[in-house]
């Protein structure tokens, strides 16, 4: 479910959107995009990932994943951000970004999902191949720590468990997620080849939940170039007005 019920109760007086994120999470971009889509105005909390913020009982009190994002809406609290996304289009109906059809917008939800269904092996592919890797992992007191308070979502931890190991991922497992990301990527080159969106005839959340793959894959040193259909539908989302305020002016300073 979306809508959770924080222990950390302090947030549930806040008024109007309030966005946890970081600048380089490709969950965090597509919340930034769809509010920079919708024109709302909302209040920005950055979570600095490399000093542990997310891992604090105060943020675990706010999601117990302890990851990002986090939307707060008038106190509500809302995670996961397939689940953000289509929260905000449902309640904020200007500037739909979901098609009207039922057929078409069983599509958009089965991209959506796609995309949320596979983080674990973007991030088994991201932190197999990013070059400093090795200063992601954690101390045996931080994961501690961490296994302590992360009773929510066991694919995760069993995700960060195997990432600090001594071994670390095999090779095996490698393979698997770079399959996992060849077969998404085939098949939204297959889509694109003879049409501009991932859905229908307009740009929508499908779109959305895929744009920022290729943002932190690029820094993986993921070969796009197999997918030459992909490139005309990323250029088109690079120069729309959301990407550049919800993307490239998180980036700034990162590289790209």
């Amino acid at each position: 479910m979306p809508i959770i019920k924080p222990t950390n109760k302090s947030v549930e007086s806040l008024e109007g959107l309030h966005l946890y994120h970081t600048g380089f999470s490709n969950c965090a971009m597509r919340v930034r995009i769809a509010l920079e889509e919708k024109e709302l105005a909302w209040e920005s909390h950055l979570i600095d990932l490399q000093k542990g913020e997310n891992r604090t009982a105060e943020y675990f009190g706010i999601n117990p994943n302890g990851v990002v994002p986090t939307l707060i809406d008038d106190g509500v609290v809302i995670i996961d951000s397939a689940d953000i996304i289509d929260y905000i289009d449902r309640k904020f109906v200007s500037g739909s970004l979901r098609p009207s059809s039922q057929v078409e917008l069983a599509e958009m939800y089965e991209w959506m999902y796609l995309a949320r269904d596979n983080h674990l092996s973007i991030k088994t592919y991201m932190y197999s191949n990013v070059k400093n890797s090795q200063g992601m992992k954690r101390s045996d007191e931080e994961m501690a720590d961490y296994r302590d308070k992360q009773t929510f979502d066991a694919a995760l931890l069993a995700f960060h468990e195997r990432f600090n190991s001594s071994n670390g991922f095999s090779e095996q497992e490698k393979a698997q997620a770079t399959a996992v990301i060849d077969e998404c990527f085939a098949k939204m080159d297959n889509r694109l080849k003879d049409h501009q969106w991932l859905v229908g005839e307009a740009f929508s959340l499908a779109d959305i939940t895929w744009i920022p793959q290729l943002v932190v894959l690029k820094a993986a040193n993921y070969p796009f170039e197999k997918y030459p259909n992909l490139e005309q539908w990323k250029n088109a989302i690079v120069q729309r007005p959301s990407f550049k305020r919800g993307v490239k002016q998180w980036l700034v300073g990162m590289g790209e």
